[in-house]
């Protein structure tokens, strides 16, 4: 029985091993897809949009993307929005500090400040996070397969740094229908002046 057990912990172990690196795969064709490149010096490069705190679209810019190492983050961070954005760890519902924040502003990843969401295309889910039912720019974000917890959910980060940022799900309010679940740890508000 134990040599059973052993061989389908093997083959369920595999089979997640699979998973994971479609996920990444996936992940990689829609990078490339959405203009990532390297720069001049061989670093690797995204397109962003860049915004003013107000929400105000101002140009696309070719930016190198941000690296760092686990010290770097560790230091950069606090430990909560150090485990969700660079191990795609979650807050606990209702415990984030913008979830109820409603002022005029945008929501910027708290690891490279690239703007993330605008306030406008804020809703109250009900769900205990802060939810979207837009990203102020989809340039600056990237969705990929999440196959953990047994299940297939969209996991959103932001294109710049990778930083995990939360989930999307398709039950959303017009005009999307989407509703961007997003940890608040991984956004820092920016109040527009």
């Amino acid at each position: 029985m134990a040599r059973r057990t052993f061989l389908g912990a093997l083959v369920v172990g595999s089979a997640g091993l699979a998973w994971w690196k479609f996920g990444r795969e996936e992940r990689t064709e829609a990078a490339m897809a959405a203009g990532e490149g390297t720069g001049a010096a061989g670093a690797k490069t995204v397109n962003i949009v860049e915004f003013t705190d107000a929400g105000v679209r101002r140009e696309t810019v070719n930016v190198p993307v941000i690296r760092k190492s686990e010290d770097e983050w560790k230091k950069q961070l606090s430990p909560i929005a150090f485990e969700v954005t660079r191990h795609e760890g979650t807050e606990r519902p209702f415990t984030g500090a913008l979830l109820n924040v409603h002022d005029k502003g945008v929501f910027r990843c708290v690891c490279c400040d690239t703007a993330l969401f605008d306030s406008a295309t804020k809703f109250e889910s009900g769900t205990g996070w802060p939810s979207f039912w837009a990203p102020i720019a989809k340039e600056n974000v990237l969705e990929s397969a999440d196959t953990s917890l047994g299940m297939v959910r969209t996991a959103v980060s932001c294109r710049r740094c990778d930083a995990h940022l939360g989930h999307v799900f398709p039950d959303g309010p017009k005009p999307t229908g989407l509703r961007y679940c997003m940890n608040s740890v991984s956004l820092r508000f920016a109040k527009a002046a």
